[in-house]
């Protein structure tokens, strides 16, 4: 008889392992998430996360246009 494991639910992240904060701007190079948002993700609940994932692209594009993320093509 096997003892059934544990799964934890699986949360969806925009972490793509590329964990560098800019401290000018606050914001992870990565994913665009703030250290508070990064630190807090789980307890965000899905409303808040799909709430800060909706605001990412703007805020990579912010990053690139400032040169953060390597020259501006």
């Amino acid at each position: 008889m096997t003892t059934p494991s544990f799964q934890r639910p699986k949360i969806e992240s925009p972490c793509v392992k590329v964990c560098a904060v800019d401290g000018q701007m606050g914001q992870c190079l990565g994913c665009g998430r703030t250290l508070k948002e990064i630190g807090g993700w789980i307890g965000l609940g899905d409303a808040g996360r799909r709430k800060v994932m909706e605001e990412l692209p703007a805020r990579m594009e912010e990053l690139r246009a400032s040169g953060k993320l390597g020259p501006v093509s």
